[in-house]
C-alpha cells in the first residue's frame, strides 16, 4: 500500500472519531440527531469496502469459544466487583428488578460500542497500521472518546484492548458486546459517583 493510499486510509477513521467527539462536546446540545449522519457515514464506509454484517463480527461463529475461553474471566472479574463493593459497602440500593432492567438495556449500548470499536475502527486501522499497533490505536482513540473522565479513560483503554485482541482473532460481537455491558453494568452499580462521575463523558462530567 502506497503512502498515500495510506495515509488516506488512516485519514477516515480519524475524521469519523473527530466527528464523534465534536458531537459529544458540542453539536448534541444542538443537533441531538446528528449521531444518525454519523452512522450513516460508517455505514457508507462498510458498503465502499464492502464488508457484510458477518465478516464485522454480527455472527454466532466463535461465540461459544468465546465463551469457553473468557467467560470465567469476565465472572472472576465481576465477582471482584462484587466483593469490593460488598466490602466497601458501595453498591448502589436498586433492587432486583431494576437491576436486571438496567443490565437487559446495557446489552444493545454494549454492542453497539463494541461494533464501532472493533467492526469499524479497529478493522479500518488493522489495513494501515502494523502488527499490534491497530489494538492501541484503536483503544487510545476508544479512551479519548470518554474524556474528562479519567476513571473511564484508564478502564476502556485497558478492557478497550483486551477487547480489541480477542476480536482480532474471533471476530465476534455479540460475546463481546455481552461482556461489555455487564461490566459496564457491575461499574455503575458498585463504584461510587466520586469516583465513576455517574459514567459521564464530555461537558456534563463537570456538572457530577
Amino acid at each position: 500500500m502506497g503512502w498515500i493510499v495510506r495515509r488516506r486510509a488512516i485519514l477516515e477513521p480519524i475524521g469519523v472519531f473527530l466527528l464523534i467527539m465534536d458531537y459529544i462536546w458540542n453539536i448534541r446540545y444542538t443537533y441531538p440527531v446528528f449521531w444518525l449522519a454519523i452512522i450513516a457515514l460508517v455505514i457508507a464506509s462498510h458498503w465502499v469496502h464492502r464488508e457484510k454484517a458477518a465478516t464485522l463480527g454480527f455472527q454466532s461463529l466463535h461465540f461459544r469459544k468465546c465463551v469457553i475461553d473468557f467467560a470465567p474471566s469476565v465472572i472472576l472479574l465481576g465477582l471482584l466487583l462484587l466483593g469490593f463493593g460488598q466490602l466497601l459497602a458501595t453498591i448502589r440500593p436498586i433492587g432486583y428488578d431494576r437491576a436486571m432492567l438496567t443490565w437487559f438495556g446495557y446489552l444493545p449500548w454494549g454492542l453497539f460500542q463494541q461494533y464501532l470499536l472493533n467492526g469499524y475502527f479497529f478493522n479500518r486501522f488493522e489495513r494501515v497500521v502494523p502488527g499490534r499497533s491497530a489494538h492501541v490505536l484503536s483503544a487510545a482513540l476508544f479512551s479519548g472518546a470518554h474524556l474528562p473522565n479519567l476513571f473511564l479513560m484508564v478502564v476502556t483503554l485497558l478492557l478497550g484492548y483486551c477487547s480489541a485482541r480477542i476480536y482480532s482473532r474471533y471476530r465476534n460481537l455479540y460475546f463481546l458486546g455481552g461482556a461489555h455491558a455487564t461490566l459496564g453494568f457491575l461499574l455503575y452499580l458498585v463504584v461510587p459517583d466520586s469516583v465513576s462521575h455517574h459514567l459521564v463523558v464530555g461537558p456534563g462530567w463537570f456538572g457530577h
